[in-house]
């Protein structure tokens, strides 16, 4: 892991979402540094994928600025956030996979968008991320032939497919069993430990947030701002905020320890 003394990979300052008028979340300012798996959570309609959507290029912000690795994205021009955007990988709530094509079509597809590779180097690097997340076999099934976790992991692949600095993911777990969705868990660590990729995950599941987490902010559609930002198991023994620590039990267990990989 990185040390505290680490420069942030991505800041965010002063961030206000909001839709026309309706402001979404104000002052929103956090650091995310190298390596770390940052969680971004909070209740239903609170603006986590908002502001997902906001670090990824979807929406600009109403006021304040996102910067990566000390350079700012949407003070920037156009043609260079396009450049910024290419470090990213994104995995979308429903795996946003095309059911018209196989898990290796579909892995290959940023490949041969963004790249001059010929076509048997796409195939094999394809074959390469797939192997990567666990899909070693699977590269000529369709989305419709495979499981929901393997979907996830397929579309995984699909977003290590340029080898990005920085993965978000958008409710990685929603829709998986509790088996599938703890292997999905591993994955991302494995991944962390083995890429050193930065990861943004907007998620709600408690057993992910405090299997996988080293930062976190916690969003609240009351205030329409950020309450609090630590690590989730820090959040949950120190917090003084009763909301905060509410979102962190909600009828659950005490949290077990984090998971090694091994790697």
């Amino acid at each position: 892991m990185t040390g505290p003394s680490a420069k942030p990979k991505i800041e965010i300052r002063d961030l206000t979402m909001a839709f026309g008028s309706f402001v979404v979340m104000r002052d929103i300012n956090v650091d995310i540094l190298p390596a770390e798996i940052f969680i971004i959570m909070g209740g239903s309609g609170c603006g986590k994928s908002t502001l997902l959507r906001h670090m990824i290029g979807l929406k600009a912000p109403a006021q304040g600025e996102i910067f990566y690795d000390g350079e700012a994205f949407w003070h920037a021009t156009e043609e260079r956030r396009r450049e910024q955007l290419r470090a990213f990988g994104v995995l979308f709530q429903s795996g946003a996979l095309w059911s018209s094509m196989t898990l290796a079509e579909n892995v290959s597809l940023p490949l041969a968008e963004y790249t001059d590779l010929p076509a048997a180097d796409i195939r094999d690097i394809a074959r390469l991320k797939l192997a990567l997340v666990g899909l070693k076999g699977f590269e000529d099934y369709y989305p419709a032939e495979i499981s929901g976790g393997m979907c996830k992991r397929a579309g995984l692949a699909r977003a290590l497919a340029l080898d990005p600095d920085i993965l978000f993911f958008d409710e990685p777990s929603a829709g998986l069993d509790p088996i599938s969705s703890r292997n999905l868990d591993e994955l991302i660590l494995q991944l962390r430990d083995s890429l050193g990729a930065t990861f943004v995950v907007v998620t709600h599941e408690l057993q992910s947030i405090f299997a996988i987490a080293d930062n976190s902010v916690f969003l609240d559609t009351h205030t329409r701002t950020m309450r609090a930002q630590g690590n989730p198991r820090e959040l949950l023994k120190h917090s003084p905020d009763p909301l905060v620590r509410e979102f962190l039990t909600r009828g659950a267990p005490a949290p077990s320890e984090p998971a090694t990989t091994g790697v």
